[in-house]
């Protein structure tokens, strides 16, 4: 695990609580964002993960496409990359010479005081006059791989740091219009005019408002730090080949929403504990209370109540707290909710008021979905009829509002006269997918189970032979409850439990397990220790 770059601990407007518990397995990392104890944010990163949005990659033009104005690049997945011409960026030939005369020793640093940019491409051009077949190319993920086809890229390269963002072969400076403040945008844009280096363009992020001026020249100084590293792995490779790894899926979350709204990061991994402790004390002292490592029995997820978050948020239905639910269904073209009020109507509201509220709530719980799931293309939800204009008006408005902490960009759609609201969102990378339904563990998925008047027969045979013949002492076994009940009635003297106290001379502890099937069982001996028979 890298050691994590991209905190930014900024002030925010919404005090809600919020949290991030981070699970870290041998084979991946979750990270779970909570507001108010709720999972808003799910994500996963595969360890060693390759095509992540923001890496670059020295590719070859395997095939330029004159039809589709674009060209198929080979960076090294199993499908060829695609780069359409509106993706190259004004300074794609400024790009194509910095590769070439890198390549073959012409540029022997990595910054571009002495280089001599080219011209931009016209914005209606043809891809055949900028790209050639075998040409070596760099470009960077901008979609990940998604279904059948392969990363979707482009050669309009940026670095994106905490503060800044930073774009090779430009000289435009641009601060987030989400700076309101006219004396902050034009100190910010005076800065950045003196510490820039030439041949290099910037974007200045929000959370650089009110940040001084060390911070933000550090954080300048790192993106050209990275540009030396792509620049030194370039010069003597071969594609396709990965020149720059982006951060991690871990550092990049961090760096892009961590703010003083969160009252609590918990971790299960001493190593990214560590990592972040160290950056956290550079950056923010004062928040490093926050931090705290998960060292309990109970895995992290089933421990802060993810677990059981995910299991009801991920399947084919989704409950609200009204009783009203959600159907959704995927097909490789669109996505579809469907809204439902179920057993959920008062009885004192008309037809059209119960309509509005559950709306109102499925409005919440779609904009929930959509970031949860990280759902992408086209998007279509089924409200409730509702005969008022005033009514689908104020749905409408909910929806925006929702979708306004979403950070993918959107366009969303007035309601049509069915009753759809059509909902376009951006999509990098592959829907995160959750298999919630679970094999039957009394069937093993055949639908068929073994008489039940043999169960008990089953569980006392392997009891039997637990005791006599591996000699165990102080077992318990877990059962579900309705089991559990059985095998204890009757009371004293008289129960399947005292049986076998007075045949094996030792008691047998029952406990009563929710999580198990009506049909299954499980041995434990005194540590503890499943007993597999």
């Amino acid at each position: 695990m890298r050691i994590i770059t991209g905190v930014c601990l900024i002030k925010n407007i919404h005090r809600v609580n919020q949290e991030l518990i981070i699970n870290s397995t041998p084979n991946e990392v979750i990270i779970a964002l909570l507001n108010d104890k709720r999972l808003v944010e799910l994500h996963r990163e595969k360890n060693n993960s390759r095509f992540s949005v923001g890496d670059i990659y020295l590719g070859k033009a395997k095939k330029v496409m004159t039809g589709l104005n674009a060209a198929f690049v080979d960076v090294g997945y199993e499908k060829d990359a695609f780069l359409h011409y509106l993706d190259l960026g004004p300074q794609a030939l400024s790009l194509i010479k910095y590769v070439e005369q890198s390549q073959n020793g012409k540029q022997n640093v990595s910054n571009l005081m002495y280089f001599k940019p080219e011209s931009d491409i016209k914005k209606d051009g043809k891809i055949n006059d900028i790209i050639k077949s075998g040409q070596n190319l760099l470009v960077q993920v901008a979609k990940e791989p998604i279904s059948a086809k392969g990363p979707r890229i482009t050669t309009e390269i940026s670095l994106a740091g905490r503060y800044l963002v930073l774009i090779p072969f430009s000289e435009k400076i641009s601060v987030s219009s989400k700076i309101r403040n006219y004396e902050e945008k034009s100190r910010l844009k005076e800065l950045m005019q003196k510490i820039k280096p030439k041949n290099f363009g910037v974007i200045v992020r929000t959370v650089a408002e009110s940040k001084s001026v060390t911070d933000l020249e550090n954080d300048l100084n790192d993106l050209i730090r990275r540009w030396d590293e792509c620049f030194k792995a370039l010069k003597n490779s071969q594609p396709p080949v990965r020149v720059l790894g982006e951060v991690d899926r871990t550092n990049a979350i961090l760096r892009d929403f961590l703010n003083e709204t969160f009252n609590a990061i918990h971790v299960n991994d001493n190593a990214v504990y560590e990592d972040l402790k160290s950056y956290i004390k550079t950056i923010a002292p004062h928040k490093i209370d926050i931090l705290k490592l998960y060292t309990g029995k109970v895995p992290i997820f089933d421990a802060f109540g993810i677990e059981k978050q995910i299991k009801s948020l991920f399947g084919k239905t989704v409950h609200m707290k009204s009783g009203a639910y959600l159907v959704i269904e995927h097909t490789e073209a669109l996505h579809v909710f469907d809204v439902n009020s179920g057993n959920r109507a008062k009885s004192d509201n008309t037809q059209e008021e119960n309509a509005l509220e559950v709306n109102l709530e499925a409005a919440a719980e779609v904009a929930r979905q959509l970031k949860l799931r990280d759902m992408g293309g086209i998007i279509v939800v089924d409200f409730i009829d509702m005969h008022s204009a005033e009514n689908r008006k104020l749905l409408f408005d909910k929806l925006k509002d929702e979708m306004k902490r979403d950070r993918a960009k959107h366009n969303i759609l007035p309601p049509s006269k069915f009753g759809l609201i059509q909902i376009t969102r951006q999509r990098l990378r592959p829907e995160v997918n959750v298999e919630v339904l679970e094999t039957c563990p009394s069937c093993g998925g055949t639908g068929q189970v073994q008489p039940s008047i043999l169960f008990t027969d089953q569980i006392e045979n392997t009891l039997r032979y637990i005791i006599k013949e591996q000699n165990h002492k102080n077992v318990t076994l877990n059962v579900n409850p309705y089991i559990e009940a059985y095998i204890k009635k009757g009371g004293l003297f008289r129960s399947m439990q005292w049986k076998w106290y007075f045949e094996y001379k030792q008691w047998v502890k029952v406990e009563p397990v929710m999580s198990q099937g009506v049909m299954e069982y499980k041995f434990f001996n005194k540590e503890l220790d499943e007993i597999i028979v």
